[in-house]
């Protein structure tokens, strides 16, 4: 045989047995909601798509809404639900795209959809006012919806939110995803996802080998990585200050000062532009402070909501 067949075929053979060994397939969503939901009253049809929701708490005591950041599911809120079920009914879903919601059935993962979906949660839970608690990319839903529907937000919980212009996303323009991400939706190694989450912690060890396998899990539902990649080449930023201005309800917003991924700094920001909000810092903690140290974040969020109306 010709050496430099030999070669290429040896080179072929070991490209191919790393794809293999590197290939992340889909998982069955029916074994995904087995481990992950809670039963078939977890799901309902919300603006045309299907949502996996949890309602928990008293139906007459007052509600908050918990939305989620980027990549991220309802059961990073499953620490505080269960301790606020005391004196709030509280609601937490699945962004589509994330968690077992899966796919948006329109394809869209717009701000102005996300806002749809949530208005359209208020309405079938019968809700005409809400308190909202919005991470990252749920920070920024939550602080629009309080924007477009003032009278509908009691108070408003934001957690290190995204909004403001950064490197690679700039107003009015949709972000570039570079090519190379495409592969992630076949190729998913654990190793690397647990990189790219321990960003989000100041402390690595709190991010346990069970949220690493949640978050694996369920970023394999059938079609979630394709609806990651899709939310991010539609978002497009708008300036956030004639918004914010127009936010009546009171505001807390909650920060890591170690977070790695929207800096502390832009604090600042939200608070020379919100007419009604407080800051509160956590030296030690990073950009989930509601999953670093679910307990000791959640004291200042439990006293800013009971002092609602």
């Amino acid at each position: 045989m010709n050496r430099s067949l030999l070669v290429t075929g040896l080179l072929l053979a070991a490209v191919l047995a790393l794809a293999i060994w590197l290939w992340t397939p889909d998982r069955p969503m029916e074994r995904l909601e087995a481990r992950y939901a809670d039963g078939p009253e977890d799901f309902v049809e919300l603006a045309g798509t299907r949502i996996h929701l949890r309602d928990s708490g008293p139906r007459d005591a007052p509600a908050v809404i918990l939305l989620h950041g980027f990549g991220a599911s309802l059961h990073t809120w499953e620490p505080w639900a269960e301790a606020l079920a005391d004196e709030f009914r509280v609601i937490r879903f699945d962004l589509p795209g994330g968690g077992l919601s899966g796919p948006d059935a329109t394809g869209d993962y717009s701000d102005a959809r996300s806002l749809q979906i949530l208005t359209a949660l208020m309405t079938q839970l019968g809700l005409a006012r809400a308190s909202l608690v919005g991470n990252s990319m749920g920070g920024r839903i939550a602080w629009r919806f309080a924007a477009e529907h003032p009278e509908r937000v009691a108070r408003l919980v934001l957690i290190s939110p995204d909004g403001f212009a950064s490197p690679g996303f700039e107003y009015g323009v949709a972000p570039k995803v570079p090519g190379w991400l495409g592969a992630m939706r076949y190729i998913l190694p654990r190793s690397a996802l647990r990189a790219n989450l321990k960003v989000a912690y100041a402390d690595p060890q709190t991010l346990t080998t069970e949220a690493v396998t949640r978050y694996h899990d369920l970023l394999r539902a059938p079609g979630n990585r394709q609806a990651l990649l899709d939310r991010m080449s539609q978002v497009v930023l708008v300036p956030p200050e004639p918004l914010l201005r127009r936010i009546e309800a009171p505001v807390l917003l909650l920060w890591g000062e170690l977070d790695g991924m929207i800096p502390v700094a832009n604090a600042q920001d939200y608070l020379a532009a919100l007419p009604d909000a407080r800051l509160v810092s956590f030296d030690d903690l990073g950009h989930v402070p509601h999953e670093e140290a679910p307990a000791r974040a959640l004291v200042p969020v439990r006293d800013f909501l009971r002092a609602g109306d």
